[in-house]
């Protein structure tokens, strides 16, 4: 598989087909493009949204301070992952995946739509709307996805592949439209022009990150003819697996205490990986040179370089395991490359901490730790997805894929826990902030190197 930057994306097995829907179901399409601009609405806010918060109220945001704004960041990222799990559940037992995915798409537009006006209450009114919608969408938009394949069609792989890709696509493109909207100094004269005053243009973002959900729901509408067959291989129990519903083994039990252990580990990297929405997004406003080649940008665009880094190193992280076969890395193995890797990243960015003592620094700095931030995704995260569908009792799959959005929920929340230690004109604190997220991943990393024996064990035959 190759990882994705987020953490319920589908994800695209390896060895995938080249990007394209010529000889699939007509579905696909379909729900390729409502996914990306659902995920363009969703990445297009959040890439705004801290920035929003803490800016002055005179320049039209709402005058947070750091740990206020990034705790409420945690906790409304940590809610988008927490109500997968409901909205799952719903869709299964009243709604339906087709019903659900409409439903979560009005509740999102609606949320990026209160965050039009400038409010506190409709702010939180918008991040609640927005993740009640995100938990009736994501999950049954995926399970569409693979209702329009049977097990055996080979088509199945690429047609996550394709999936995938439209997730990223919406990930590249939206920091750059509603950070343009929100800080660019040309829009805000070009509200100025219409009448409105410059300090609305964080609303703008909000609104176009609205729009981009409501396009989605367009083409989701206008062609729901064809999803109509979606659910032709779902697949069914019998009642002769129902009635025998075997106890769990002792080796059930060993499979299970490694999911749990690997929980742990992506708790942490989860915690470290979301900083860009948060602290990181605060270094790049107010400590990072953003201008190339005389060409001023709003921060906000940096938040693109992760869903682009994913597009270009996914066909190579893909070839590479299908290269290796059976000499690939272990699953574990492969968790200790992905938090060793994201610790290097924040090692990184450590100097680069200690440079704006001096004053702002260059954007390479940041465009190097989420390089390597990706690289360390793509060895931990597919890994993940992989390893608990393999390790969980098959009565137990879907309460452990849970227990991975639990992860990423908690890892979210923690994120914005940390961030709160975000402090621009102290680059002591800084470096002790970076550092030691850098130095809590690397001794991880070499914990888990040491545990990984145990883990193979535990896991049994699974590699």
């Amino acid at each position: 598989m190759v990882a994705s930057t987020d953490p319920t994306a589908v994800q695209p097995n390896e060895g995938s087909k080249r990007f394209a829907f010529r000889g699939h179901p007509r579905g696909l399409p379909i729900l390729f493009f409502t996914e990306l601009w659902e995920r363009f609405s969703y990445y297009g806010m959040r890439a705004i949204l801290v920035l929003y918060m803490v800016t002055p109220v005179a320049q039209g945001g709402l005058g947070f301070d750091t740990k206020h704004a990034t705790s409420i960041y945690g906790t409304y990222t940590m809610s988008v992952y927490l109500t997968a799990l409901p909205g799952g559940l719903i869709a299964d037992r009243w709604l339906g995946a087709r019903l659900a995915v409409l439903l979560g798409g009005i509740i999102i537009a609606c949320g990026h739509f209160s965050m039009v006006f400038h409010s506190i209450a409709f702010l939180y009114l918008g991040m609640a709307f927005i993740a009640v919608g995100t938990g009736l969408l994501k999950p049954n938009i995926s399970a569409m996805v693979g209702s329009l394949y049977s097990e055996e069609d080979p088509r199945r792989d690429s047609g996550f592949s394709i999936f995938y890709m439209g997730i990223n696509v919406g990930a590249v493109l939206a920091p750059l439209v509603c950070g343009f909207l929100a800080q660019h100094e040309g829009f805000k004269a070009f509200v100025a022009s219409l009448g409105f005053h410059p300090a609305t243009s964080w609303h703008w973002g909000f609104g176009a990150a609205g729009v981009g959900m409501t396009l989605g729901l367009i083409i989701y509408i206008l062609n729901r003819k064809q999803l109509a067959p979606v659910a032709k291989f779902a697949k069914v129990e019998t009642k002769d697996v129902v009635r025998r519903n075997p106890p769990l083994t002792r080796n059930d039990y060993k499979r299970i205490a490694a999911i749990f252990i690997f929980f742990l580990f992506t708790i942490l990297f989860w915690a470290a990986y979301e900083q860009k929405g948060a602290s990181l997004n605060l270094f790049a406003l107010r400590l990072v040179r953003t201008e190339l080649f005389g060409f001023a940008f709003p921060s906000s665009w940096l938040q693109s370089l992760t869903p682009l880094f994913v597009i270009l190193l996914a066909p190579l992280f893909s070839m590479l395991w299908v290269r290796l076969g059976t000499r690939q890395p272990s699953s574990p193995v492969k968790f200790v490359f992905g938090l060793l890797f994201i610790g290097l990243a924040y090692a990184l960015l450590v100097p680069g901490a200690a440079l704006t003592a001096l004053g702002k620094i260059s954007p390479l700095w940041l465009v190097g730790l989420y390089f390597l931030e990706v690289v360390g995704e793509m060895c931990l995260s597919p890994v993940g997805l992989s390893t608990v569908t393999k390790l969980s009792p098959a009565k137990l799959v879907g309460i452990m894929m849970g227990v991975w959005f639990l992860a990423a929920a908690l890892g979210n929340k923690l994120a914005g826990y940390l961030s709160g230690f975000f402090v621009a004109d102290n680059a002591g604190t800084l470096v002790r902030l970076y550092g030691g997220i850098a130095a809590g991943l690397l001794i991880s990393a070499v914990i888990l190197s040491l545990m990984t024996p145990k883990v193979k064990k535990l896991m049994g035959a699974v590699h």
